[in-house]
């Protein structure tokens, strides 16, 4: 069911600017979340999957709030609170704010940026010897939805355009594949995903330039995975 229909039929006051979700879990999770948000996309969830919502999943209500970061999706929500203001509640600031190399700090960020990974060839697998093979991965932006995924197999000195699985759906994962000849030569994979934006996923080094290493939560760098000679994958920083 959409918050905005709740809402409307509870009544909205004047000046009401933002919203506190309230979890009845021993955490004492509340966040604030702006009034525009929950009146446009967010659901309250009583099932899945043709049955109740499940205990571990936030029975008997849980918020969903599309794109947004994951704890902001309030499990077992007991209570929501129209304010004017966000409240910086503890929640609102375990891991969310980054320090950012001019000394400022990014607070309440809610927005997942365009990611992408390759699932295959990935840490800790094993390619048999030179040959055929079909590099497969996930993309997805809380943005919306996703426009392209380029795929590298020289460390980000070129990059090919992979083919997207339909459906391609707004906040969903899109699976991505590309067809590579492997000479049997040490190789580093990278994807990098556009959304609709316009958005391109950033190299590490470029994150890092803007966030400062303190980006836990909202790290969307570029990933890369060496293939050895030997066939064997392994996760590294290029």
């Amino acid at each position: 069911m959409s918050l905005s229909l709740l809402l409307r039929e509870a009544g909205v006051q004047k000046g009401a600017t933002w919203i506190i979700a309230e979890g009845a879990d021993a955490t004492g999770n509340e966040r604030s979340i702006p009034m525009a948000k929950a009146m446009d996309d967010v659901l309250v969830a009583y099932g899945q999957n043709g049955e109740a919502m499940r205990p571990e999943n936030g029975y008997p209500l849980r918020l969903i709030v599309p794109g947004w970061t994951g704890n902001v999706n309030v499990k077992w929500l007991r209570r929501i609170t129209l304010v004017d203001r966000p409240y910086l509640t503890r929640m609102d600031g375990v891991g969310q704010p980054t320090l950012t190399p001019d000394g400022k700090a990014r607070q309440l960020q809610f927005v997942m940026e365009a990611k992408s990974v390759i699932t295959f060839p990935s840490g800790s697998q094993q390619l048999p010897g030179p040959g055929f093979y079909e590099i497969r991965g996930l993309a997805w932006s809380g943005r919306g939805l996703v426009g392209r995924v380029e795929v590298s197999t020289d460390g980000g000195k070129t990059w090919r355009d992979a083919g997207l699985q339909a459906p391609v759906l707004r906040f969903a994962h899109t699976r991505f594949r590309l067809d590579w000849r492997w000479d049997g030569r040490e190789a580093v994979l990278q994807s990098r995903c556009t959304d609709e934006t316009g958005y391109l996923q950033p190299t590490r080094a470029e994150l890092v330039k803007v966030r400062g290493l303190n980006s836990l939560y909202f790290n969307n760098a570029i990933q890369s995975w060496k293939v050895a000679a030997d066939g064997s994958v392994h996760n590294i920083h290029a």
